[in-house]
């Protein structure tokens, strides 16, 4: 019976339920239950095995570079990092009331991870996260209105909860990245979140973006009550560095 029970779980995909049943077989530990706690348990055991997997499911699609967490963040005070604003951003809530967040500073310092962060924690509460190098993304939009894919790509990215574009205004705008970038905006303001990260200031996003007039429609709804960070200090690439090589010296 108890065969047949696993096998009937598994054929419905209850792969958390059917583990638990199975390995509690094998420990004898489900003798020991009454039978609402075995039912309690094996609901339980289901339903925490597909809030992981929704989890690894999210953060797949994510495509992040590499892994961060909020915890790990370094809190030195010439980083001009806020651990109060961090953990409030934490909860997620600027994704929820459609805020944006733009993370500013020089190379090395940390805002790849601090974006990277964030979108890990957004994906464990469930939302739906894109991580995206900002030049890699817009070539290969220009490359999807070759192929016919273009709407289908932004119809994706209209559908994300977070969408994270790092590295903006390495390069300057082209006219097919500029009306990618204000269709994508337009699409998702007022119902989705944004993180930008840059070395360049926001005071000058204007002139990366070019075209006065479609820049200013751009920004008027990226900065438009964005939460602010602006990171200070020295790489921490350079300082892992030297520390490696004083550490071998």
């Amino acid at each position: 019976m108890n065969e047949s029970t696993l096998n009937k779980m598994k054929q419905m995909k209850f792969l958390g339920m059917s583990r638990a049943f199975q390995t509690n077989l094998e420990s004898g530990q489900l003798q020991k239950m009454t039978p609402d706690e075995m039912i309690s348990f094996l609901v339980e055991s289901e339903w925490d095995d597909r809030h992981n997997r929704n989890i690894d499911r999210h953060i797949k699609n994510a495509k992040f570079r590499y892994f961060a967490s909020i915890e790990n963040l370094n809190y030195n005070e010439n980083r001009n990092l806020d651990k109060n604003q961090m953990m409030r951003f934490g909860d997620c809530t600027f994704i929820k009331n459609h805020e944006n967040i733009l993370i500013t500073g020089s190379t090395g310092v940390g805002k790849s991870f601090i974006a990277t962060a964030l979108g890990y924690q957004a994906c464990s509460l469930g939302y739906k996260v894109l991580y995206a190098s900002t030049s890699k993304l817009f070539s290969k939009l220009k490359i999807s209105k070759a192929d016919g894919s273009y709407m289908k790509e932004i119809s994706r990215i209209e559908k994300l909860d977070l969408l994270i574009l790092d590295d903006f205004g390495l390069h300057a705008f082209e006219n097919q990245h500029r009306s990618a970038l204000m269709e994508i905006i337009e699409d998702r303001h007022g119902k989705g979140s944004l993180i930008i990260t840059s070395q360049i200031p926001v005071n000058l996003w204007y002139e990366v973006i070019g075209e006065q007039t479609m820049a200013d429609a751009i920004l008027d709804r990226i900065i438009h009550g964005a939460h602010r960070i602006e990171l200070m200090g020295e790489s921490l690439r350079k300082i892992k560095e030297i520390s490696k090589m004083e550490f071998l010296n």
